[in-house]
């Protein structure tokens, strides 16, 4: 499936941004954290792309931003539907084979990622999509959300590697990290 922009009637530029977040029990100023998420794709009119899941932070990103008027795409692994709990409320419901068609098509869909707090999983989406941008197969924003320090230890270990000499700071400047959900939207908008 070619990618393409998804639309939005509160917006002339089309934007649609992929989240990344935690689909497993979280404390819940996480939960409130992507609820305000969502709600700020909303008023700007764009779109959003999740996972597809209806659970913890997946699910309150999703329902913030159906609930201020955003499209909503969720893109779930056919073995995920059950254990996930697929959000059958999203204006489209994509279920795919594998993790990988899953990433893929989110990717396609979106023209900017976010990432939010979030376990391996969070972090394997985001490491994809930023290095892809590293290395030059798209230009589209990659910004890390992390506003209490959830990715400090993860940060400062990439730090490390820079000094090591196995990355580069430019690879570093590849991902924007912002603290507050403004400054992340701002960050996703073109």
């Amino acid at each position: 499936m070619g990618g393409h922009a998804l639309t939005s009637s509160k917006s002339t530029v089309d934007v649609s941004v992929c989240v990344y977040c935690a689909s497993r029990p979280v404390p819940q100023h996480y939960l409130a954290l992507a609820a305000e998420v969502g709600t700020g794709i909303a008023k700007r009119g764009w779109s959003l792309v999740s996972g597809g899941g209806r659970v913890s932070m997946m699910g309150e990103v999703t329902r913030a931003a159906r609930a201020g008027g955003a499209r909503t795409v969720g893109v779930m692994p056919r073995a995920l539907v059950e254990r996930e709990v697929a959000d059958t409320e999203s204006d489209e419901l994509l279920v795919v084979d594998t993790m990988r068609e899953r990433k893929g098509l989110m990717d396609a869909h979106a023209s900017a990622f976010l990432a939010l707090p979030g376990g391996i999983g969070t972090c394997e989406e985001l490491f994809e999509v930023w290095t892809a941008r590293y290395i030059g197969m798209h230009v589209k924003p990659v910004v890390l959300l992390d506003p209490d320090g959830h990715y400090d230890g993860l940060l400062a270990w990439l730090r490390g590697m820079v000094d090591s000499g196995f990355a580069s700071q430019h690879s570093l400047d590849a991902l924007t990290v912002v603290t507050d959900v403004e400054a992340a939207l701002d960050a996703c908008a073109p």
